[in-house]
């Protein structure tokens, strides 16, 4: 099963019943529109008793075109990685 923005809005409306739809899909895409923002300026994203989402940069590397087995230079990028903290991971593994 997989937890869309919809259902993050769904039970945002549920919990709170003083927020309307459209107040709790805005707080959802307020949250996401900051996060968003914080990780493209490469900042990290520490969400307490969540994780941390983390912005590296990539350095250029070879490659290879699996399908023709051509060697090829992929570009330098940036990439986002999470590391759930120790509160997440523990109740991830036990249930």
């Amino acid at each position: 099963m997989t937890l869309t923005k919809a259902d993050l809005v769904q039970q945002i409306y549920k919990k709170h019943t003083n927020l309307t739809k459209v107040q709790a899909t805005d707080a959802v895409e307020a949250f996401l529109r900051l996060s968003k923002k914080t990780l493209i300026i490469g900042s990290d994203l520490l969400l307490s008793g969540f994780g941390k989402f983390n912005v590296r940069d990539k350095n250029s590397r070879k490659g290879r075109n699996p399908q023709t087995g051509e060697d090829l230079t992929l570009d330098a990028r940036r990439v986002v990685t999470f590391h759930p903290s120790g509160i997440l991971r523990k109740k991830v593994n036990t249930g």
